[in-house]
């Protein structure tokens, strides 16, 4: 399962050639900046089903991002086609385009100094060799393995073998040229259970950045399986207000949406409920959370932004205050502050654990909701309202009572952070936001919508 190969897939020569050629273009056609995005993808994807081949689809995608800049006027053009008369097209084409836009002063490059000169090499992901047949062969093992855990899993909605290579690379007129290669693998498992008529859903996954950090699949297919059995049974409850528990997998769409919230775009566009809020108390006193770009093997990990800025350890909230924005070189002129690194997004967003496992949590919270699935985004930004579908177990006396189903959790996203009890030890890794269960003290819970 797990062969791997370090063989660079994309020519990082001739990317480099190419983004050089598009700044030479700009250049010659008076341009007085320019910047060149270049993102490379190649892999497969295949899906089984009653241990049939489902789908298998490939993707080869190639993007190239040209912004020219004539003073305060910006252009733009996108191609895939790399021929040198399609690049010169495409420049030309941009070079147009900023004669007839109006002048924007936040517009231009970093500056000089801000770019990521020296950055570093992070190790960002492994090749997976393994070949259509050979993920075919997988992804029915794991429905095998999982159809044979229990009698009442009835079918394999799909389980799902993936695996992609890329490539990202970014150059401007300052003479910074920056590339890094990454990859992406996963495979997922979502099962169907019967039982007296009733049907449920639940599902597993593991991704990783390198092959060995994928899980073993005959684990993963219990795993999956057990977790659908065991929301057989499910109720609805009544309307009322509880303390609510999220596992890590839902944890980290609350602090998904702080975020979002803190992001600079949101932030000038006055659509972020925590404008103007630096130096507040968000939350709790124990909770801290940084960014971390440069953390190996790790699948938000970057060295240098979309800007070509190279991306630091931010501070975002310490001792429950926040301390920073997430700003990128236009949104940090437009807010009169400086860039943090974050053109393009958050790299590795972490909230320091607690002491506390899954375990841990439900015998401080005693009697309440554990979320384990949420449905729909009912989430403003903008007003921090809340109101998502969600699936999960009611606890009692800090044990598992039953599983419940059907229901709405609602609140405000400040009241949501400022009301957080305990953070868990049982961090999730699979993805740019790392975080163990949340604990919230109350919200309110619904059988319907509210």
């Amino acid at each position: 399962m797990h062969n791997v190969s370090k063989e660079n897939t994309f020519d990082q020569h001739k990317m480099s050639e190419i983004a050089h050629l598009i700044l030479k273009e700009a250049a010659q056609r008076g341009a007085s900046e320019a910047e060149v995005s270049v993102s490379l993808d190649k892999g497969f994807s295949v899906s089984a089903h009653d241990g049939e081949v489902e789908t298998v689809s490939y993707n080869q995608d190639k993007v190239v991002g040209i912004h020219v800049y004539f003073g305060k006027r910006a252009g733009t053009a996108s191609i895939s086609d790399l021929r040198p008369e399609a690049i010169r097209a495409a420049v030309d084409a941009a070079c147009h385009i900023a004669k007839f836009t109006d002048e924007d002063p936040y517009a231009g490059l970093a500056a000089k100094e801000a770019m990521a000169w020296d950055y570093p090499q992070l190790d960002l992901g492994e090749a997976w060799t393994i070949t259509v047949p050979e993920a075919i062969e997988l992804a029915c093992l794991c429905e095998r393995e999982a159809k044979a855990y229990d009698k009442r899993i009835i079918n394999a909605e799909h389980v799902t073998v993936s695996t992609e290579q890329s490539l990202n690379l970014y150059a401007n007129s300052h003479g910074f040229l920056g590339v890094y290669p990454y990859a992406h693998h996963e495979v997922s498992c979502v099962l169907i259970a019967k039982e007296k008529g009733e049907m449920q859903r639940d599902y597993d996954y593991t991704t990783a950045s390198f092959p060995g950090g994928l899980h073993d699949v005959k684990a993963l297919a219990r795993e999956a399986a057990e977790r659908t059995v065991r929301r057989l049974g499910a109720r609805r409850l009544s309307t009322r207000r509880a303390p609510v528990l999220f596992v890590p997998e839902e944890a980290r769409g609350l602090l998904g949406y702080f975020g979002a919230a803190i992001s600079g775009s949101n932030l000038y566009r006055k659509a972020s409920f925590l404008v103007d809020q630096l130096g507040n108390r968000l939350f709790p006193d124990f909770v801290h959370l940084e960014e971390q770009p440069h953390l190996a093997r790790a699948l938000g990990s970057e060295p240098f932004d979309s800007d070509g800025v190279a991306t630091r350890r931010n501070v975002y909230v310490e001792a429950g205050v926040l301390r920073s924005y997430a700003l990128g070189t236009y949104s940090g002129r437009k807010l009169g502050m400086p860039s943090t690194g974050n053109a393009g997004g958050m790299h590795n967003l972490i909230l320091k654990p607690g002491a506390q496992d899954l375990a841990g949590l439900m015998k401080t919270m005693d009697k309440g909701l554990l979320i384990t699935e949420m449905m729909g985004n009912g989430v403003s930004v903008l007003t921090g309202d809340y109101s998502r579908g969600a699936s999960g177990y009611w606890v009692e006396h800090g044990e598992i009572q039953y599983p419940v189903h059907e229901i709405t959790v609602a609140g405000n996203l400040k009241d949501i952070y400022a009301n957080m009890v305990a953070v868990g030890n049982d961090v999730d890794h699979r993805g740019n936001v790392l975080t163990g269960s949340i604990l919230v003290g109350e919200m309110m819970i619904a059988g319907d919508s509210i």
